[in-house]
């Protein structure tokens, strides 16, 4: 989360200039009021406002390659064509932090321990790279229809195959560990303006238990 400057050769201006800086440490003073925390040594209070500048917080892609195969026969059987493909796939994690409210933050104050409690993470739908796509052809004869047809097959085969591989559970843990590293970044900051710069930050998922 520049006032111009003003020649002493000018006296006549000096009001004006009062009357600007008066205006935005009103503005200051009223953005503070309504998005700033009511109590600003109120550690929770000064994480939501953090996580309320940004709706979702990508912590995490993942670059996949996607090896795909798809077969097309016309002509009652006659024409035959294969086509298998390596299409570059990206997918982001995010966390959406829509979700986050004061019920998802516990301040303990004698520990000086914030823990925030994450919504599951989200999954991009995959993002395929068709540009950087490898293709191998088999086939005596492939029609134009034909070759539309095995392209349109290995994307969508492709993109299935993206979003399950993004869901496996050595990606996932990479993932929620980034998640862990960016909040915990994230929040440093309010907390340290809160007065409290030696606290410690822990991020756990749904379902997750917290540290005794």
């Amino acid at each position: 989360m520049v006032t111009p400057g003003l020649s002493r050769t000018s006296p006549a201006w000096a009001p004006v200039h009062l009357a600007l800086l008066g205006a935005l440490a009103l503005a200051g003073w009223l953005g503070w009021k309504a998005y700033g925390p009511h109590d600003p040594g109120d550690p929770v209070a000064a994480s939501l406002v953090a996580l309320e500048r940004h709706n979702r917080l990508t912590v995490f892609s993942a670059q996949l390659s996607p090896v795909v195969a798809a077969d097309d026969e016309r002509l009652f059987g006659m024409l035959k064509s294969r086509q298998v493909a390596i299409i570059p796939a990206r997918v982001d994690y995010s966390i959406n932090l829509e979700k986050i409210d004061r019920s998802r933050l516990v301040w303990d104050e004698p520990r000086q321990h914030l823990t925030i409690t994450l919504p599951p993470l989200q999954l991009s739908r995959p993002n395929l790279d068709e540009a950087h796509a490898q293709y191998l052809r088999e086939g005596v004869w492939i029609t134009g229809d034909a070759q539309a047809k095995l392209t349109r097959d290995n994307t969508l085969t492709a993109e299935r195959q993206a979003n399950e591989q993004a869901r496996n559970p050595v990606l996932l843990d990479l993932a929620r560990q980034a998640a862990r590293a960016a909040m915990q970044q994230n929040l440093a900051i309010p907390l340290q303006v809160a007065g409290h710069g030696e606290a410690e930050v822990e991020v756990r998922f749904d379902g997750e238990p917290t540290s005794s």
